[in-house]
């Protein structure tokens, strides 16, 4: 007989001692809830290809969020979908743009419910780009003049935090600059530091029409087998005044979010994307899988390799299922 002095499966009998021994605990403040609001009133469009998650008038949204801060959702992310878009990204900026419109709304609805705008163009520009372009080329120094508006402009609305996601060269930076000379140099900044050109923002891109009129977005976004430049582009945000960095996507990309937690002692964000719920949903609707199960062993591991905040369509569902 080989020596059972050591025995693992003694801490797995029940249920009450693998609890006891749990390395990794997922907690409802980790989970942000990313939101989309849409013009109108009284619209609650729900998105094909993510069933479960809709487009939301401002009323609506407003809603959402304050039945969400009742369910234990601590804070939110803000998408918006303009009425009409132009090559400059108006929409984006503009006081009485979509997003804005929706964060004051929600203030008013759930006052303590944590608000967060994404701060990108992509939504509100007609060919789709995060950026301003020219001769077919996105122009990054440009770009970061009406990124840095839009950061400005959301804080104003009364947003908590912004959330660049354009990956332009030093946006953090402009960003952290602009919102100081307008008076909100207590908005902490969540860069989207790691944001991969992945094939699982297709379902995102329907719910925010913001798919590129032309080419795609690897010129800006990070290749994929990418890992190295990863904490290159994490140490430039962080020395331009980010206050948590972000990987995105989260599942397939663990080991870019492990490394991170290695190297930065700052918060981490992960983003688990619209086509990481959709393959879920899409499994479960099948009777493939258990999509509780599946839900919270996917949240489980980003959250053990590292990640202090996790975005997820799956927040309210999680928080329920931690009882």
């Amino acid at each position: 007989m080989p020596d059972l002095t050591h025995r693992p499966r003694r801490l797995r009998r029940t249920e009450a001692l693998r609890s006891l021994v749990r390395e990794t605990r997922l907690a409802r403040e980790d989970f942000i809830l990313p939101l989309f609001a849409c013009t109108g009133t009284k619209v609650r469009r729900e998105i094909k290809s993510m069933p479960g998650v809709c487009n939301l008038s401002v009323d609506e949204i407003a809603n959402e969020a304050a039945a969400a801060f009742d369910a234990g959702v601590k804070g939110i992310m803000l998408f918006g979908l303009p009425e009409t878009k132009d090559e400059t990204a108006s929409g984006a900026y503009n006081e009485d743009g979509i997003v804005q419109q929706a964060i004051r709304a929600i203030k008013k609805s759930a006052p303590d419910l944590i608000v967060m705008a994404d701060t990108c163009l992509c939504e509100y520009t007609s060919h789709g780009h995060c950026g301003v372009v020219r001769d077919g080329e996105v122009i990054n120094d440009e770009s970061l003049e009406l990124l840095a508006q839009t950061a400005v402009s959301q804080a104003a609305a009364g947003a908590d935090l912004v959330a660049p996601s354009a990956m332009m060269d030093g946006q953090v930076g402009a960003i952290r600059e602009a919102l100081d000379e307008a008076g909100f140099d207590q908005i902490p900044i969540m860069a989207y530091a790691v944001k991969y050109a992945s094939a699982l923002y297709g379902p995102f891109r329907e719910a925010a029409d913001s798919a590129p009129a032309f080419g795609d977005r690897r010129a800006y976004q990070m290749d994929a087998p990418n890992a190295r430049e990863a904490m290159h582009e994490a140490e430039l945000d962080y020395l331009e005044g980010a206050d948590i960095l972000m990987v995105k996507p989260a599942t397939i990309y663990l080991d870019v979010l492990k490394t991170m937690r290695e190297e930065f002692d700052v918060p981490l964000a992960a983003y688990h994307v619209s086509g990481e719920y959709a393959m879920i949903k899409a499994a479960a609707q099948n009777g493939w899988i258990d999509e509780q199960r599946v839900m919270m062993e996917t949240l489980t591991s980003i959250k053990r390799a590292g990640a202090d905040i996790i975005l997820t369509y799956y927040a309210r569902e999680a928080i329920k299922a931690l009882g």
